[in-house]
């Protein structure tokens, strides 16, 4: 039990440290990696599917 509660306080006290610390740090400003206009070249057409279609099972007895 004395090993536990010494785990947990120190635990705490890092946490606490880091979150006391944390607005003098500052965060990085987040890069957005894409943009989010959608793209033009891609049409239905252009897409080729390997393999035979998907067709739902709606009867379980039939396989």
């Amino acid at each position: 039990m004395v090993l536990l509660t010494t785990v947990t306080l120190c635990c705490a006290v890092v946490a606490g440290a880091l979150a006391v610390l944390e607005p003098v740090l500052g965060r990085a400003r987040e890069k957005q990696v894409a943009d989010g206009r959608p793209i033009e070249s891609a049409s239905p057409a252009s897409i080729r599917v390997v393999g035979a279609p998907f067709v739902p099972n709606v009867n379980p007895r039939q396989r």
